[in-house]
């Protein structure tokens, strides 16, 4: 049995009186520590099927199903992390990491523990009585992910987490994140634009067509771990998601201004050497 799983998912907001669908028929699964990356274009749905899973909005029609059982809402086995860290500006990072634990009715003595066991592992154990302002984005980012951590979730979903960050930041971060996983296996839905993080962490890709989003592609990233950016497979997964998405985003240009646009060749073709980093 997957331990998620998205069922003829549709999915429509009203605006100005009319419906706009973001969501068609998405159907997906993802096993029990499975880590698996969604992507593709601005606006197809992708921060919306985490907000589904996370029980925050119900679907159109459709089921979403963990274990088996159906999302009525949200759950602390199921943690969301923001592009935004979204901290309590009053709270130190202890006080922000012990938060959840708190309202849980956790005991103070095992609350500080257990707080301290996550932050030594996103190595912020010497800035606990630090205040959320005087961190750097990765910083935060770091406290967002213990404080979700904390919490033990069977299912963490970030939301394009480090999509706000410096190339190297967010290059540090991905790694932890990578060890963070393989010592805890939750498992993992990342919401991101970018290629090159898709398929340096992901164990699958889902490719999500522009709106209304529906899958285009599921990848199996069957390189392995620790993985290198000059790696001809990896380039290879590169090459075909850069594709994909090329034509996604001539899809969505050519609606928007009214004619057809030819999305470059040389996004649809770039050459693997050519597409390590690019997001669309």
């Amino acid at each position: 049995m997957s331990h998620v799983e998205l069922r003829n998912v549709f999915k429509s907001f009203q605006h100005n009186g009319s419906a706009i669908e973001v969501l068609h028929d998405i159907s997906l699964s993802v096993a029990d520590g499975e880590f698996v990356c969604l992507l593709g274009p601005s606006g197809c749905g992708k921060s919306t099927i985490i907000n589904l899973i996370a029980g925050l909005e119900k679907p159109s029609a459709g089921d979403i199903l963990v274990d088996g059982q159906p999302v009525t809402g949200p759950d602390a086995s199921r943690t969301v992390v923001f592009q935004d860290a979204a901290l309590f500006p009053w709270l130190s990072v202890l006080g922000n990491v012990e938060f959840g634990l708190r309202m849980a009715g956790v005991g103070p003595q095992q609350r500080r523990s257990r707080a301290m066991e996550y932050l030594r592992l996103v190595h912020l154990s010497k800035f606990i009585h630090a205040y959320p302002h005087q961190l750097s984005g990765g910083m935060k980012q770091r406290v967002a992910i213990a404080r979700a951590l904390v919490l033990q979730p069977a299912i963490l979903l970030l939301d394009e987490p480090f999509a706000a960050l410096d190339a190297q930041t967010r290059s540090v971060l991905q790694n932890e994140l990578l060890e963070i996983w393989e010592l805890a296996r939750p498992t993992i839905l990342f919401v991101t634009h970018n290629v090159r993080e898709a398929t340096g962490l992901a164990d699958r890709v889902y490719v999500i067509s522009s709106r209304p989003g529906q899958i285009r592609d599921a990848q199996a990233i069957t390189v392995p771990r620790p993985r290198h950016a000059e790696d001809p497979a990896l380039q290879a997964h590169q090459h075909r998601i850069l594709g994909l998405l090329g034509e996604e985003v001539e899809k969505v240009l050519q609606e928007e201004l009214g004619e057809r646009v030819h999305f470059p060749e040389a996004q649809h073709d770039v050459p693997p050497e050519q597409a390590r980093g690019m997001h669309i």
